[in-house]
């Protein structure tokens, strides 16, 4: 069967560089892509010519005439509607129903009515997605849906894109989102698309091994231009024509390392280190607050120890910031009563980015003003070395932080927060506009930090990677604490925030129910289910012995150099090894809440 929609050798050259060159898409039906790269890869430049808003300077571009096309852009534009409801029908054909625009606007809490030029961030994003999602296209392209989106808005758009017939392709930094939904993952790099015909689950191991593949590549080509140079200078004594081709090749060879176009380095990110706080960090007991009668936090209680790293979730407006900043004493209680303890210092990262004022210089941003140099556990360091460490050009030093991008702006309050000396670390959705590779560097930093971590935070991932407790916010200023991240988190509770059944097999079941049927007797563990649930931990202990020993073979220091077809055959085991690792957990993890789950029925 053709495909709904094919783009070939897809070039665009931007401000004098190429940013695509040679970039491949094809979306067929049934298809769940997802499309993945660094921040400035083109990835929304390559949906934007998949749309048609754009031409490419070369390439082909066919989408079959009855197929129908909805995008979703990272930025939308609602200017030039009267309401919410106009802008949303404003993308419908005929052929589109109304009705079903306004019922997914009831799901997620859109006033039909309301002004677009006074929507907020999220509420233009649940606008935008509404008129993608109501128009039932044959291909759904979303950039960044989940943007501005709290938790349960995240938790329902998975859902029904799950539901969807649409074929998809998804451009997103919510690992989670990726790996639920994808079967497929489109890796943007360099200009170029590398396919992998498996979901996001399993990219960051292939991404890996793809680029150990390219680094012992460019040893071989080192060392072939070593033994040339090294021929150039002594061996010159052969006939002159066949001398003349030899040097011709080793100029090939040291303008193809010369142009050949690395991948882009990796934040390195250090935490500012001071003085250990005492054992005991925040107590709060029976703290009360409450805005224009509504309660925000109503006889929540908690204590705080040193190295705790403590989420915090809810819808939007259900008082996240409000709660870390009764915590932190920035903001007092109606009552109850808040304590920090001894030696506490605290850095923070604000949700808004507020403490950037557009126009001060990315130097002054970061080293406060007046000084080239930044000092950070005791090191005296220029601050375009910092710079760098963050991702940035030197020749952006004097770039006003108004023209940065979204993720340039999220990487330097990092840098700011980071190079501050604390040990109570406080982060509003620090995992904005980070793209993946960063959110990687920013997990290990995290669970390197030897202090402890406040966090308010949509990225489910995330959470499960860094908090050790999740804080949520059950409505009604109520707030309960659960052990462990968020899967954890939904396991004791039985949803998650939106509702929805950790493993929704009952709800399933009921809605596959002809009407007037009888209720099917009650669902209980098949034999091979409790069997599983019996051998997978056994199973998940021996991978995971099998990945440490594999680990200790691989961080031998002359491995690769040694024996680099050996060194290939260990990666690549050792990807195998973490996805079987990876879909062992899963599997278990699944089967223990179903099982919880029925025995509550």
């Amino acid at each position: 069967m053709p495909p709904l929609l094919q783009m070939r050798d897809i070039a665009l050259t931007l401000g004098g560089e190429p940013l695509l060159n040679g970039a491949d898409l094809s979306i067929s039906a049934g298809d769940r892509i997802a499309i993945v790269g660094r921040n400035g890869s083109g990835k929304s430049t390559l949906f934007r010519i998949a749309a048609g808003e754009i031409a490419a300077d070369r390439g082909t571009r066919f989408v079959q005439p009855s197929a129908r096309l909805a995008y979703l852009p990272q930025e939308p534009d609602l200017s030039g509607s009267r309401t919410a409801l106009d802008y949303v029908l404003a993308g419908l054909s005929e052929l589109d129903a109304a009705h079903s625009a306004r019922a997914l606007m009831a799901d997620l809490g859109l006033d039909p009515a309301a002004d677009p030029g006074r929507l907020s961030g999220g509420e233009a994003r649940r606008a935008a997605l509404i008129r993608a999602l109501s128009a039932d296209p044959e291909i759904l392209l979303l950039d960044e849906p989940t943007n501005h989106l709290d938790l349960v808005a995240i938790e329902w758009l998975e859902a029904r894109l799950a539901a969807s017939r649409s074929a998809l392709a998804l451009i997103s930094h919510d690992k989670r989102l990726l790996a639920d939904l994808t079967q497929t993952t489109i890796w943007l790099d360099r200009g170029r698309t590398r396919r992998l015909d498996r979901s996001f689950g399993a990219f960051e191991a292939w991404r890996d091994m793809k680029l150990e593949e390219e680094e012992l590549e460019r040893h071989k080509l080192d060392r072939k231009i070593a033994g040339e140079e090294h021929w150039l200078r002594y061996g010159v004594t052969a006939r002159r024509k066949r001398n003349m081709r030899r040097v011709a090749e080793l100029s090939e060879l040291r303008r193809e390392r010369r142009e050949a176009r690395r991948t882009v380095g990796l934040a390195g990110m250090t935490a500012q280190d001071t003085k250990a706080s005492g054992v005991l960090v925040i107590e709060a007991e029976r703290i009360n607050k409450a805005y224009d009668g509504r309660e925000i936090v109503r006889d929540f209680s908690i204590r705080v120890m040193r190295g705790d790293r403590i989420g915090i979730v809810g819808a939007n407006g259900a008082g996240k910031t409000t709660l870390i900043n009764l915590l932190t004493g920035s903001l007092g209680p109606d009552s109850g009563m808040v304590r920090l303890g001894a030696n506490v210092v605290m850095a923070s990262l604000d949700q808004g980015r507020a403490s950037l004022e557009p126009a001060t210089t990315l130097v002054d941003a970061l080293t406060g003003g007046g000084s080239d140099y930044v000092t950070i556990n005791g090191e005296r360091r220029h601050v375009l070395g910092c710079m760098r460490d963050f991702l940035f050009a030197p020749e952006q030093a004097r770039t006003p932080i108004g023209k940065l991008s979204g993720g340039e702006r999220g990487r330097l309050m990092l840098a700011r927060a980071l190079a501050r000396p604390s040990n109570l670390m406080v982060l509003d959705e620090p995992t904005n506009d980070l793209d993946i590779e960063t959110l990687d560097l920013l997990q290990e930093l995290l669970g390197d930090y030897a202090g402890t971590i406040l966090v308010v935070s949509h990225d489910r991932d995330f959470l499960d990677r860094v908090a050790t407790s999740v804080i949520v916010g059950e409505g009604d200023g109520r707030w309960v604490e659960y052990a462990g991240g968020y899967s954890d988190m939904v396991a004791q509770r039985g949803r998650g925030l939106a509702g929805l059944l950790a493993v929704p097999v009952a709800a399933a079941e009921k809605a596959e129910r002809p009407a007037g049927a009888r209720a099917a007797p009650r669902r209980k563990l098949t034999f091979n289910e409790r069997r599983a649930l019996e051998t997978l931990p056994q199973r998940i202990d021996e991978l995971r012995a099998d990945l440490e020993a594999l680990e200790l073979k691989l961080a031998g220091a002359d491995f690769a150099v040694r024996e680099p077809a050996a060194f290939l055959d260990a990666t690549k085991a050792y990807a195998g090894l973490r996805d079987a690792l990876s879909g062992a957990e899963d599997e278990w993890l699944g089967l223990e809440i179903l099982r919880e789950e029925l025995e509550r029925q």
